[in-house]
């Protein structure tokens, strides 16, 4: 009986803000899909997370990934409106529009057992002042 190596991707939503906002909770207006997903692990497979928001003038989705037994979180890349900024040295691609209602896809490639990890999703402001 052989074992086969599975993957398993957890997929959460933040929403990273630099501004003070009583009483409204903005937590609940960034979506992922899929919320978790178990992978059999395939040479060469690819996975897609997709993340939305409903926030007005929020223009830009972030993409994270913490592997286990880590507290830091791993930058992969950014959408700003529809440009994709992956960070150097990433095996994802990043496509779609991160703004209001609108879908941003974060591709993993070449998916391996190193590949388990949470992954976030987080919308926030753009600024130049930032």
């Amino acid at each position: 009986m052989t074992k086969t190596n599975m993957l398993t991707i957890t997929f959460l939503a933040l929403i990273i803000t630099f501004t003070v906002v009583s009483g409204v909770s903005l937590s609940d207006q960034v979506h992922q899909t899929p919320p978790e997903m178990v992978v059999a692990i395939k040479s060469g497979a690819t996975v897609t997370l997709n993340c939305s928001h409903s926030i007005k003038d929020y223009d830009r989705i972030l993409w994270y990934k913490q592997q286990r037994n880590d507290k830091q979180l791993k930058l992969l890349g950014n959408i700003y409106s529809t440009t994709a900024n992956p960070e150097k040295g990433m095996d994802v691609e990043m496509s779609g529009s991160a703004d209001q209602d609108k879908t941003a896809s974060l591709t993993i490639q070449n998916i391996s057992v190193e590949s388990s990890a949470v992954y976030f999703c987080a919308a926030r402001f753009h600024n130049a002042a930032y």
